[in-house]
């Protein structure tokens, strides 16, 4: 694990922001970064992102962009005028979605990172069929995180339990971002396909998004440090 690069994303999943910069303000903002979700972006707004920003933690978007590539790619744009560090769309929207997206932020002097999301994490085997994807999680994931490649993201967004496969598939450059991370004594919550943190750096995880064992624990940054220390050891 590099310092400097802080590889644990924390995830900021409040109903409101009296307890998210509860939080925030007791983290350092070298020790992780910081995800605003659909729920949290919805009620507060870009301004709670630039506020974040402003606090000195990288944010990674995570609102999951799918419509038609000129609307996604002027969100993309939008992302970016925020200045987050990292963004995501689906790769299910398609090539020409994410080549348009990645074309837009190509020009800018400090791009952002763009990331797919291949298979969402809380998917089970059965619920992936009922919404008529064949094949097993796995298989989907790798098909995505193909297309995601070819169209010039930056990595995806994967379960830890997909992440050695696509390490060895696609190389040590393209991001993995795994949610569905977990110590060994944490609740798995809605998480299907989960991994302890030392196993998802080990199997070739770049970044993890941890939300629950960190912000709802009774003393977060010693969690935040215990989880990253368990991370430097196997990384």
């Amino acid at each position: 694990m590099n310092e400097g690069d802080p590889k644990i994303i924390v995830a900021l999943d409040f109903p409101d922001a009296a307890p998210a910069w509860s939080l925030i303000d007791r983290l350092e903002p070298g020790s992780c970064r910081m995800k605003i979700g659909k729920e949290m972006f919805t009620r507060l707004g870009p301004r709670f992102v630039e506020e974040v920003i402003a606090r000195g933690f990288d944010v990674f978007l995570d609102l999951k962009y799918h419509d038609i590539p000129n609307t996604v790619a002027a969100a993309c744009d939008a992302a970016a005028d925020l200045g987050v560090w990292m963004m995501n769309l689906h790769a299910s929207g398609g090539r020409r979605m994410m080549e348009t997206a990645m074309q837009r932020l190509a020009g800018r002097s400090h791009r952002p990172l763009l990331i797919a999301v291949t298979i969402l994490t809380s998917l089970s085997q059965e619920e992936l069929n009922e919404i008529g994807f064949p094949g097993t999680p796995e298989e989907n994931v790798q098909r995505l995180a193909g297309l995601a490649r070819e169209s010039g993201l930056d990595g995806v967004v994967c379960s830890p339990r997909e992440a050695a496969r696509l390490r060895q598939a696609m190389g040590q450059e393209f991001l993995l971002v795994t949610p569905g991370v977990r110590p060994a004594s944490a609740s798995l919550d809605d998480q299907k396909r989960v991994m302890t943190p030392g196993d998802a750096v080990r199997a070739g995880a770049s970044y993890l998004v941890v939300g629950r064992p960190i912000t709802a624990a009774d003393d977060p940054p010693a969690a935040l440090r215990s989880i990253a220390a368990e991370c430097a050891a196997s990384g």
